[in-house]
């Protein structure tokens, strides 16, 4: 008869399983020191502040700022904090965060559109240009942009164009269409301020400086300003109409299409703004004017010509006569 046999089994020692929890319970704590050393809040109580992101900042870049003004405790822990929001990357701009919030919350902060929008306006820009640029980054209505274009921008004739310089704002996401005018005007009467007592010295009016460099901006190269605003001012000098293209683009302008090109016809159109009919300068600006543009106007280069073209790489000639300006054009664009 076979015999059966049995195996006891032996239980482990409850100094092993003492040892085992304990091992556990402090890989646990470590974990958890960790833990709050990577993603936990860097102070228990902070009030809220302001934290801007440049333009082009990566998220690299924003995660080592954040260390560096002692908003988080670990770049990497934001950034893995940041990816779980699933946006790809974090917009340019003013947020607000505390330093008591922990990586998680700071990183939903940065997935949401910011407080503060980081607005650029290029010189060149007739109103209804920067008008598009702010409605897009404000997130205006037709309604807040029309009324901009409309009302914001025309207190007086002479603040309808020209006004609103070109700069990088942070611009309130909430601020009154209004108010973003005012700050507009604002920055370009604190940049101008410092001219103002030239223009008066050569006994120009604060419009007629900006009007003509609004003409030199869009007439002009990036080198050429100052001579170009000096043949400009030759033909004020003598009584000649101005025969600015740009002013005919100011007037045949439309929506998606603010500068045309101008046509032969063009010339004939009847409008104060047509500097083809119409000697001396226009009524008012016809874009805005950039900081160089102002300086050629008041310092423009002395010249004997009178006539001026560009050539297809953009270089200017210019020449005293128009059987000469015939030639250049014979030479340089045909």
């Amino acid at each position: 008869m076979q015999r059966i046999k049995f195996y006891s089994i032996k239980r482990p020692r409850r100094r092993t399983l003492i040892l085992w929890g304990v091992g556990t319970l402090a890989a646990l704590v470590l974990l958890l020191l960790l833990y709050a050393h990577l993603f936990g809040p860097v102070r228990k109580y902070a009030e809220t502040e302001e934290f801007i992101v440049n333009p082009d900042s990566s998220i690299e870049e924003v995660s080592n700022s954040l260390k560096k003004e002692g908003f988080i405790k670990s770049p990497l822990a934001f950034r893995i904090a940041f990816a779980r929001t699933g946006v790809k990357e974090i917009v340019e701009g003013g947020y607000t965060i505390r330093r008591s919030d922990d990586a998680w919350m700071i990183s939903e902060a940065f997935a949401r559109p910011p407080y503060l929008a980081w607005v650029t306006i290029r010189p060149g820009l007739r109103k209804e240009e920067i008008a598009d640029i702010l409605a897009k980054k404000l997130k205006w209505t037709d309604e807040q942009k029309e009324h901009w274009i409309t009302v914001d921008t025309a207190p007086s004739p002479s603040q309808t164009e020209g006004v609103y310089f070109g700069d990088s704002y942070l611009i309130p996401s909430d601020q009154p269409t209004e108010a973003v005018a005012q700050r507009l005007r604002g920055r370009f009467e604190e940049v101008f301020a410092p001219y103002a007592e030239k223009a008066t010295q050569k006994g120009l009016s604060w419009n007629e400086v900006i009007t003509m460099a609004s003409l030199v901006e869009r007439e002009a190269a990036k080198n050429d300003k100052a001579l170009v605003a000096g043949i400009m001012w030759n033909r004020i000098d003598i009584g000649m109409a101005l025969q600015v293209d740009a002013s005919l683009q100011y007037i045949r302008g439309v929506p998606g299409n603010w500068w045309p090109v101008p046509k032969p016809e063009d010339k004939q159109l009847k409008s104060p703004f047509n500097t083809y009919k119409n000697p001396g300068l226009p009524p008012h600006p016809i874009a805005n004017p950039s900081l160089d543009s102002i300086k050629a106007v008041l310092e423009p280069e002395a010249t004997d010509c009178i006539y001026y073209l560009h050539d297809r790489d953009g270089v200017i000639h210019c020449s005293k006569t128009y059987t000469g300006q015939l030639a250049n054009v014979k030479k340089y664009l045909k």
